[in-house]
């Protein structure tokens, strides 16, 4: 099985390529189960709904064993870089997720395309310093990671190269 991790900052593509790989390789995708967390949740989340948020994402995660393909829509680093973020901290369990975390390939989606609004989404003004943060983590880590930037199709092209490598 190859494991594929689509992340970066909101509004930077990252369901448009999932459902686009989702497509191309006859697989289900993992969708972000923040959104359906927060959609359900009648008050303002805290750090601590960070943790629940993590809990669903990874039980998502374990789901998809077994296809030939894992494409996620997000994953721990999400967690982490808006945990940091937005409260100044991150809870040891999304550390251990994020350092525990086997992808093959995470693709880090550049805020090269414009922003779309969405009630769950809080930073329009800061996807470029987002992405520096989701950029410097991978770059400090052992995983192999590319950037994609430019259209779906670009985009899209970039990643099955990168697939093809991996075989």
């Amino acid at each position: 099985m190859i494991k594929i991790a689509i992340t970066g900052p909101e509004s930077c593509g990252k369901t448009t390529l999932a459902e686009a790989l989702s497509h191309h390789f006859d697989v289900d995708y993992i969708p972000e189960f923040a959104r359906s967390f927060l959609t359900e949740l009648d008050r303002d989340y805290t750090f601590f709904d960070l943790d629940a948020i993590a809990e669903g994402q990874l039980r998502s995660t374990c789901a998809k064993v077994g296809q030939p393909f894992m494409i996620s829509d997000t994953e721990m680093l999400v967690l982490k870089i808006w945990s940091e973020f937005k409260f100044n901290n991150c809870s040891p369990y999304i550390e251990q997720l994020w350092e525990e975390q086997d992808f093959d390939l995470y693709v880090l989606c550049s805020p090269d395309i414009p922003y779309e609004d969405d009630p769950l989404r809080e930073n329009p003004k800061d996807r470029e310093e987002l992405f520096q943060l989701y950029l410097n983590e991978l770059e400090n880590s052992d995983r192999k990671f590319i950037v994609v930037r430019g259209d779906v199709n670009s985009r899209l092209d970039e990643i099955l190269l990168a697939i093809e490598q991996l075989k």
